[in-house]
């Protein structure tokens, strides 16, 4: 149209404001919600991502790093915290906005963690607590479902009748552990169990030093007092001597003599921890959203995903929606330690709870949410990250692809765990392959002996991403299966040379692995038998897989390999038999070889050559 003068077309700046505030963000926030934290329209947040390479819708979730710098391009700096944390931060906003009944705060029972050294009596102390702190028609009939109870003191002639103690049943010191890893402080009061008999042993010191570490008050349980070679005071200074002086010799520290057989003192014990509870004024708000931690979590083959957890603040209530790591879900039932059914959890209740998208972790913040779909969305987020790291991590290293991490990385470093059949041949071994470093490559021998390759060993060269080399034996089945389910890379040897030239052409990148190996059977050997121009034959039950009469076989003796050969003839009853399948009996000879004797195994495979394209 003549005359018309467009208006300017708009242009984003691509100079960085000033910094002038400081915004809180959550991990995982959305593109919409980080637009309304800065205050501008969610189109130039969108354009301002785009001019950095990432698509991104308005509903979009961002990485934490991303969002805190296209935050500081606009002018703000960020302090990221965790979606538990701002769902906290809510809560407290949301009472101190000035709903009573939200703000009302009340006493909680504390929640105790026994620990102490094996055979201390830690689990009989538990019983003994549990017997005599439930009402007698109970006592002795309870199914105990969870690794948490809570118990009411039922003595009225105690100060602390009908108070409430939670117990947790923790495995030991590494859940322990791995929850003050994780953040969740789960535990109010630990009580450490030492023997009167023994003493203080190294796990006692390992326990002290958890409980220093967590910042729990400890209570002393000096157990088995009834014992006619206990000696109390000794105990009380052995721990003095690591920093736990008792109360009456002028220190801080509370202990209680106990015998768990004979149930001596056990209501004083929960007296004392209930003394200690309220010196620590333990309190939580019964009417807010629940907030937890997971003690335990499991697959259960009929209810699916099972998760224990304890309620530290506000209560749960069946059907609520909430996210636990990096999982999401609804509650559709809880259970209590007993097995009962329960329509809401206040706090200190452990419960057990079904729902649940996936298995969460042990130590998992636990946070009730009103919003599905924002529960979801974040544990969708988690779920990448930790799909990211998990793909981050460095791969399984096998012989084939150490020639191309040399080219990569310069110096590599190969950790090795060689097995072999007798102390000779791996002692020979591991001068060996110490000699074969070189300056591209350095061989490390993390573990070496003799006897079958075991879970054990599998284990620690998935978790120091070794290789294990076998030299005349065999891995064992659960191992073989743990090795593939773990990815490690097993390589088995009966030749000294064939061995080192292997591992020498790995090392200079002309590796071809042109054979493979297909495992097909294996039978034990029950009974042996001589017959006149066959020689010796085997009678064996197949017990996995099954044998072909043109099978190629090992004899193995104790998972050592003794012989290596082909069958010699396969048969059932009296007739040949091309197959023999798992289960059945049948008469094996091996070719060339008759020093078969009762218990040995016979391992059946077939090997094939392949051409060394078909293993890129």
């Amino acid at each position: 149209m003549k005359g018309y003068t467009p208006p300017p077309r708009m242009v984003v700046s691509n100079e960085p404001l000033p910094i002038t505030r400081n915004i809180t963000i959550t991990e995982g926030i959305s593109v919409k919600d980080l637009a309304e934290k800065l205050d501008i329209r969610a189109k130039d947040l969108i354009s301002r991502l785009l001019g950095r390479g990432v698509f991104a819708t308005i509903n979009q979730t961002l990485d934490a790093e991303l969002a805190s710098e296209v935050a500081r391009f606009f002018g703000a700096e960020t302090n990221v915290i965790t979606f538990e944390e701002q769902a906290s931060k809510d809560i407290d906003a949301a009472a101190a906005s000035g709903e009573e009944s939200a703000v009302e705060v009340t006493p909680r029972p504390p929640v105790v963690t026994i620990m102490g050294h094996v055979d201390h009596g830690k689990t009989t102390l538990l019983d003994s607590i549990r017997e005599t702190a439930v009402a007698e028609g109970e006592a002795g009939g309870i199914t105990q479902h969870i690794g948490a109870y809570k118990v009411r003191i039922t003595d009225k002639e105690s100060p602390a009748y009908g108070r409430e103690i939670v117990f947790l049943d923790t495995p030991g010191h590494e859940a322990f552990t791995r929850m003050r890893s994780r953040g969740a402080k789960a535990t109010d009061i630990v009580v450490l169990v030492v023997a009167a008999d023994d003493g203080v042993m190294p796990q006692t010191v390992e326990a002290i030093d958890h409980a220093h570490a967590a910042e729990v008050p400890i209570i002393v349980a000096v157990n088995k007092i009834d014992k006619p070679d206990a000696m109390p005071d000794r105990v009380k200074k052995q721990l003095a001597d690591r920093g736990l002086v008792p109360e009456e010799w002028g220190g801080k520290t509370v202990f209680v003599d106990v015998s768990a057989k004979k149930k001596t003192n056990l209501n004083l014990l929960m007296e004392m921890i209930c003394l200690v509870a309220d010196l620590a004024e333990l309190k939580a708000t019964p009417e807010r959203a629940a907030t937890g931690v997971v003690l335990e979590a499991k697959l259960d083959r009929g209810r699916g995903p099972v998760a224990t957890v304890l309620v530290q603040n506000g209560t749960l209530i069946a059907g609520d929606n909430f996210v636990v790591g990096n999982v999401y879900g609804k509650i559709r039932a809880m259970f209590d330690d007993r097995g009962a059914a329960l329509a809401s959890a206040p706090p200190s209740t452990p419960v057990e709870i079904l729902g649940m998208e996936g298995l969460p972790q042990a130590g998992d913040q636990f946070v009730v949410v009103a919003d599905r779909d924002k529960a979801r969305g974040i544990s969708e987020y988690r779920e990448q990250k930790a799909r990211e790291a998990a793909l981050a991590k460095s791969s399984r290293v096998s012989l084939e692809g150490l020639a191309e991490q040399i080219k990569t990385a310069g110096t590599k470093e190969l950790n090795i765990i060689l097995k072999g059949d007798v102390q000779g041949s791996v002692e020979v071994l591991s001068d060996l392959l110490s000699k074969l470093s070189n300056e591209k490559v350095r061989l490390k021998l993390l573990r070496s002996g003799v006897g079958a390759i075991t879970e054990t060993d599998v284990l620690l060269a998935s978790a120091s991403n070794a290789i294990i080399i076998g030299f005349n034996v065999r891995p064992e089945r659960k191992a073989q299966e743990l090795a593939e389910q773990e990815e490690v890379d097993i390589r088995l040897h009966s030749i000294i040379y064939e061995l080192q030239d292997e591992i020498k052409r790995a090392m200079t990148g002309l590796l071809e692995p042109t054979i493979k190996e297909t495992y097909q059977g294996r039978a034990e050997v029950l009974e042996t038998f001589r017959i006149p121009k066959v020689g010796t034959v085997a009678g064996c039950r197949v017990i996995d897989g099954s044998i072909k009469r043109d099978s190629e076989v090992r004899l193995l003796r104790d998972n050592v390999v003794v012989f290596k050969g082909k069958v010699g003839s396969l048969r059932r009853f009296k007739d040949d038999a091309k197959e023999v399948t798992n289960g059945m009996e049948c008469g094996i000879s091996i070719a060339n070889y008759g020093d078969i004797k009762a218990r040995d195994v016979i391992e059946a495979f077939a090997t094939e050559r392949i051409a060394a394209e078909a293993m890129v």
